[in-house]
C-alpha cells in the first residue's frame, strides 16, 4: 500500500490534479464576483461607503470558517472539508445576484465568505499532503491555478456582460462549471486513510511534534512567526491589488488605462512566478525564495517609489509581484508540517493571519495615502519585505534538515 502512494503513482498524480481544480475554482469563483460587483451594486442600491463595508462582511465569514477548518480537518482530513466549503461556494456565489437591498447582499457575502474560509485552509492544507507524498515542493503550481482559475472567471465575466446576459444567470452558468470541476477533485482528492499512510512514513523525529535543534524556532513559536510572514505579505499584495493603477496616476499622472497596467503587470508577474516556484525552491531551498523574493519584492517597490517614468514604474511592479509570488506557498507548506497530528489547526490560524493582512492592507494604504499620498504610503509594504528576509529561516522544512537528509537518502536507497 505504501508503494501506492509513491512520488510516481497514478493515485498520487490524481490527487495532484484534483487540488489543482480545486483552487482554480475557487479562483474563477472569486473573480465572477468579484467582475459583476459593479451590476450588483446598482442593482441593490448600495453606495460606494456601504458596499465597503458589506465586502467585510465576506472577510468576517471567511475568518470565522477558518476557525473550525482545523477542527473539521483533524475529524475527517481535508478532503471533506474541501468538498464542503466547494459546495457552500457553488452555491453562496449565487446569492449576491439574488439581493435586492443591502441587508440581503451582506446576508450572501457573508455566506460566500464562509465557503471561501472553509476552502481556503482545506485545499491548502490537502496540497500540502499531496506535496508531502511527492518529496519536492509543489504547492506553488497549486497558487498558480488559483491565478490561472481567476483570469478564466474575470474573461468569463466579462463575456457574459459583453451578451448582456443578466447577473444571475453568469452566476449560475459560474456555478455549474464550478461543479464540474468540484466533481473531479471529489473523485480525485485523497481520502483520510490515505492521508495517515503518507503521515505514517515519516520519521517521528522530523515529524514536526517537538522542537529539533535543526528547526530555528520551537514550535509555537514557529507557528506564530509564519503567521506574521504571512500576514506582511498578504498585507503587501492586497495593498498592490486594490492601490497600484491610482498610485500610478498620483505619481505618474497617466491616464486610467495606462494605469491599469501597473496592477496588470504585479498579476502577471505573481502568475509566472508561482508557475516558476517550485523548480527554484527544489532547486535551492525554500528558506532562499523567501529571503532572495522578499529582496526582490522590496528592490520593485523601492523602484516603483522613486521611479519618475512610466515604463520603469511598470519594471517596478514586475518585480514586486514576482518576488512576493513564491513567498506564501513555502508558508504554507511549512505550517501544514508543524505538528503533524493537528495539521489543519495550525495552517488555519497561519492562513487567518493571512487573510487578516489581504483585508487590512488596502484600508491600511488608503489611510496612509490620504495622509502622505499613495506613494510614500507604499514605503510600509517595502519595508514588511524587508522584515521577511528575516523571518526567512522560519519555512524551513524537515527535508533541510540534517535528519529529514539522512532520511531522504535512506528512502532513495530503499528504493
Amino acid at each position: 500500500m505504501a508503494a501506492s502512494l509513491s512520488n510516481t503513482s497514478p493515485r498520487l498524480l490524481r490527487a495532484r490534479s484534483g487540488v489543482f481544480g480545486a483552487f482554480a475554482i475557487v479562483g474563477f469563483l472569486t473573480a465572477i464576483w468579484l467582475v459583476n460587483i459593479p451590476d450588483i451594486q446598482q442593482r441593490t442600491g448600495t453606495s460606494h461607503a456601504v458596499l465597503g463595508g458589506l465586502i467585510l462582511l465576506l472577510g468576517l465569514g471567511a475568518l470565522i470558517s477558518m476557525q473550525f477548518a482545523g477542527l473539521l480537518i483533524k475529524r475527517f482530513g481535508s478532503r471533506t472539508p474541501t468538498l464542503m466549503g466547494l459546495g457552500l461556494l457553488l452555491v453562496s456565489v449565487n446569492l449576491p445576484g439574488m439581493a435586492s437591498d443591502a441587508l440581503s447582499l451582506g446576508i450572501a457575502l457573508f455566506i460566500f465568505g464562509l465557503g471561501h474560509g472553509l476552502t481556503d485552509v482545506a485545499m491548502n492544507q490537502h496540497a500540502v499532503v499531496v506535496e508531502r507524498g511527492y518529496r519536492r515542493p509543489i504547492m506553488s503550481a497549486f497558487h498558480a491555478f488559483f491565478s490561472l482559475g481567476g483570469a478564466l472567471g474575470a474573461v468569463t465575466g466579462a463575456a457574459g456582460q459583453a451578451i448582456h446576459l443578466h447577473v444571475s444567470w453568469i452566476l449560475l452558468g459560474a456555478a455549474l462549471l464550478g461543479l464540474i470541476g468540484t466533481a473531479w477533485s471529489a473523485f480525485s482528492m485523497l481520502p483520510k486513510a490515505s492521508e495517515e499512510l503518507l503521515d505514517s512514513h515519516e520519521d517521528p523525529a522530523t515529524s514536526g511534534e517537538t522542537a529539533s535543534p535543526d528547526h530555528p524556532t520551537a514550535p509555537k513559536r514557529r507557528m506564530l512567526a509564519l503567521a506574521l510572514l504571512a500576514f506582511l505579505v498578504l498585507l503587501s499584495e492586497g495593498a498592490a491589488n486594490d492601490w497600484s493603477a491610482l498610485q500610478t496616476v498620483e505619481h505618474l499622472a497617466e491616464p486610467e488605462a495606462a494605469a491599469a497596467l501597473a496592477y496588470g503587470a504585479f498579476a502577471a508577474a505573481m502568475t509566472l512566478g508561482r508557475l516558476l516556484a517550485d523548480r527554484v525552491s527544489h532547486a535551492v531551498g525554500p528558506v532562499k525564495v523567501v529571503r532572495f523574493g522578499s529582496l526582490l519584492a522590496a528592490a520593485g517597490m523601492l523602484v516603483v517609489v522613486a521611479s519618475p517614468f512610466y515604463p520603469l514604474s511598470l519594471f517596478g511592479w514586475l518585480l514586486f509581484g514576482l518576488g512576493l509570488s513564491g513567498i506564501i506557498p513555502q508558508v504554507y507548506t511549512a505550517a501544514g508540517s508543524i505538528g503533524r497530528s493537528d495539521a489543519g489547526k495550525t495552517l488555519s490560524r497561519v492562513v487567518s493571519s493571512g487573510y487578516i493582512g489581504l483585508l487590512a492592507g488596502p484600508a491600511i494604504i488608503g489611510w496612509l495615502g490620504g495622509i502622505f499620498g499613495l506613494t510614500l504610503a507604499f514605503l510600509l509594504p517595502l519595508l514588511f519585505c524587508v522584515v521577511g528576509t528575516f523571518l526567512a529561516s522560519t519555512v524551513t522544512t524537515d527535508n533541510e534538515t540534517p535528519a529529514g537528509l539522512a532520511l531522504a537518502a535512506s528512502r532513495d536507497a530503499r528504493s
